[in-house]
């Protein structure tokens, strides 16, 4: 009997104890929420604006044309202007000096306005502009575009020239065509002695007979 009821006391305990084991199985496990954001993509980079002229170099008077693409759609594009005198000795290298020793001072090429001069251009609805643009000095122009709205930025630049001015007249050059002209006087001088002689010898000549 004693055996009996300890082999029963056992069999319930261990029952006892494999419940909540069992409970626990039966519970659901947590599965990912329906909710859950999917993975994003990587962000592209935005698009690069860029800012061309249609001519690289021109001579000061003319005008030339700036595009500008990339730009936001349909937005204010503000751009300045920074000039840099064409004058101006080069990096690195030496001024210039006189047959004395001295330096030779290298003033501004026509530096006529205080940089930067400022305007601004308006894109269509593909971010595009063009604006054309008449400078008033020379030298190294740089044009930076930047966009209100997109932030988006670009430069280029213009060097703009003097127009040559016609070589002054100087005695080698008037050389030649006053000696052409001497030698037309000269001729023109024999000529007419000759003819005088000739009239003079008609008339004597005509006397005698």
């Amino acid at each position: 009997m004693r055996l009996s009821r300890i082999i029963m006391a056992l069999t319930v305990g261990l029952a006892v104890v494999a419940v909540p084991t069992a409970a626990g199985a039966a519970q659901p496990q947590p599965t990912p929420s329906a909710t859950t954001d999917p993975p994003q993509p990587p962000p592209y980079p935005p698009a690069a604006a860029s800012l061309t002229v249609n001519r690289p170099t021109i001579f000061l008077g003319e005008t030339v044309v700036l595009t500008g693409t990339g730009f936001g759609p349909n937005e204010t594009v503000d751009i300045s202007v920074t000039v840099t005198p064409l004058a101006a000795p080069a990096a690195g290298k030496a001024p210039a000096r006189r047959s004395d020793g001295t330096t030779v001072a290298m003033a501004p090429v026509a530096y006529q306005a205080s940089a930067p001069l400022t305007f601004t251009a308006y894109t269509n609805a593909q971010g595009r502009f063009t604006k054309s643009y008449k400078p008033s000095v020379t030298g190294l122009l740089t044009f930076t575009a930047t966009g209100r709205e997109s932030g988006r930025t670009a430069t280029t630049e213009l060097r703009v020239l003097h127009r040559k001015q016609p070589l002054p007249v100087t005695g080698d050059s008037i050389g030649t065509p006053m000696k052409l002209g001497g030698g037309l006087v000269g001729a023109g001088a024999i000529m007419l002695l000759l003819t005088l002689a000739w009239r003079r010898r008609q008339r004597f000549g005509g006397a005698a007979h």
